[in-house]
């Protein structure tokens, strides 16, 4: 990754795919990673909290019909047209954005070391990188990391709620949803580019064709090794929102139980 906004049209309008919700959570190596254990997740899985399910596999067979009607050929052309360093700077440029949003829930979290790290990289990058378009700052060893308000609530012990995909916006558990207002509130160019609607739907265009161009490959793997892809998406789709509010660490409690049949002994 689904940087959320409720009334950025090109962000409804492109985000046309059950997919692309994944775009702001899984990173293309995260996704590679994922197709078998999503499939034999969604088999294991006792409760998969999906009450709506003959709903939301209505939406998602539409979303992804717009993906690949609109979306991917966009992503397709764009990667054509545009050589690797001027996609690149774009994504930086766009990821530099979304640093207050960023810093915030860093904050809201109590992670004043994300947070310093966040604030020096937006320094760094917006002066240094030229408004972002390059990221001197991740050379010097500060990496960027993702933060919304979505996460927070989870951090918080807020639970995600059933799952949910929703036409054009993809996949939004009740959790999520008030995430995604809660960003768009608190995102400086939601009032920067207020009364700008060509501005806004340009930027917000590009940066979902951008998120949608690096994992083109990625999601053709996924659908096509999974035996079912709705499920294979619900699943990645939780596991990498559980491990981005985790930051990425380990869920002590929820670890496996294996039983030692020796009783102990060596």
């Amino acid at each position: 990754m689904i940087d959320p906004d409720l009334t950025r049209l090109t962000r409804i309008f492109v985000a046309m795919t059950g997919v692309i919700t994944g775009l702001s959570i899984a990173t293309p190596a995260a996704i590679a990673q994922e197709p078998a254990s999503a499939n034999a997740g969604e088999a294991e899985e006792a409760d998969v909290n999906d009450p709506f399910e003959p709903m939301n596999r209505f939406f998602f067979s539409f979303n992804l019909a717009m993906d690949k009607v609109i979306l991917r050929p966009a992503a397709i052309a764009y990667r054509a047209v545009l050589p690797a360093p001027v996609r690149e700077s774009t994504s930086n440029f766009l990821d530099n954005l979304e640093s207050p949003v960023i810093f915030l829930n860093d904050l809201l979290q109590a992670k004043p070391a994300r947070a310093g790290n966040t604030l020096a990289r937006f320094g760094i990058n917006t002066v240094i990188g030229f408004f972002g378009f390059f990221d001197p700052a991740e050379s010097m060893g500060m990496e960027r990391h993702d933060e919304d308000f979505a996460q927070t609530l989870g951090a918080w012990g807020v639970s995600s709620g059933p799952y949910l995909m929703l036409p054009f916006l993809g996949p939004l558990p009740p959790r999520d949803m008030v995430g995604f207002a809660g960003d768009f509130f608190t995102d400086p160019m939601t009032y920067l580019l207020w009364d700008h609607r060509t501005t806004n739907l340009v930027y917000y265009g590009v940066d979902v064709v951008d998120q949608r161009h690096q994992v083109i490959d990625e999601f053709d793997e996924l659908e096509k090794s999974s035996v079912d892809y709705y499920a294979a998406i619900r699943s990645l789709y939780r596991q990498r929102m559980d491990d981005r509010i985790r930051d990425g660490k380990t869920d002590m409690e929820n670890l496996p139980v294996f039983d030692d049949e020796d009783g102990g002994a060596p």
